[in-house]
C-alpha cells in the first residue's frame, strides 16, 4: 500500500506501482468506440500510460494536453491516457482541446486496472477513483519508468518520464 496526498491529507492507495524490469500487468479497458482494448493492442509500441482521475480536473487536463504535444515527436511510442471517466467524456475532452495523438481509455467497466497497478484509492474523497501516476513501458511491455505523484494536485515530471523512452 502506499500512501499519497489530496490537498495535504493522506489517502492510501490498494498497493505499489509494478517494479521496474517486471513484466506489465495486462488489462481489459474501454476505448472512445467502447471496445476493450488491452496491451496487445499496441504490441510493438513503447507505451507511457498517464494515469489520471479524472480529465474533468485541471490537472489531468493540463498533462494530457502535454503529452499530447509530445506524443507529436515521439512517433514510436503510444500515449495511454488512462482514467475512470466515460469513454463519451474523454471523447468530448479530446475533441474540444483538439487533442488527437493521444489514446484515451476508460475504467468505466472495472476497477481491475487501477487495483492490478497498485493505484486503486481506497479512502478519502476519491476512493475508488486511481492515484496520479506515470508508467513507461518498452515495446516488450517491460516496465522501464514508474511515478507515483505524491500530491494529487500536482503535475508529474514530464521530463523523466520522457527521458525513460
Amino acid at each position: 500500500m502506499a500512501t499519497v496526498t489530496l490537498q495535504g491529507e493522506p489517502i492510501n492507495t490498494n498497493g505499489d506501482l509494478p517494479a521496474i524490469g517486471s513484466d506489465a500487468p495486462g488489462f481489459r479497458l474501454v476505448d472512445k468506440r467502447l471496445q476493450e482494448v488491452g496491451l496487445e493492442d499496441f504490441a510493438g509500441n513503447k507505451k507511457l500510460l498517464n494515469i489520471v482521475p479524472s480529465l474533468d480536473t485541471p490537472v489531468c487536463a493540463t498533462s494530457t494536453k502535454k503529452f499530447n504535444e509530445y506524443a507529436r515527436d515521439h512517433r514510436d511510442t503510444t500515449f495511454l491516457i488512462i482514467s475512470a471517466d466515460l469513454p463519451f467524456a474523454q471523447a468530448r475532452f479530446c475533441g474540444d482541446e483538439g487533442l488527437k495523438n493521444v489514446v484515451t481509455l476508460s475504467m468505466m467497466r472495472s476497477r481491475d486496472f487501477a487495483r492490478d497497478y497498485g493505484v486503486l484509492i481506497e479512502d478519502g474523497p476519491l476512493a475508488t477513483l486511481s492515484a496520479r501516476a506515470i508508467v513507461v513501458l518498452d515495446g516488450q511491455n517491460k516496465v522501464v519508468y514508474t511515478e507515483l505523484v505524491p500530491e494529487i494536485g500536482d503535475e508529474p515530471d514530464y521530463e523523466k518520464a520522457l527521458a525513460a523512452l
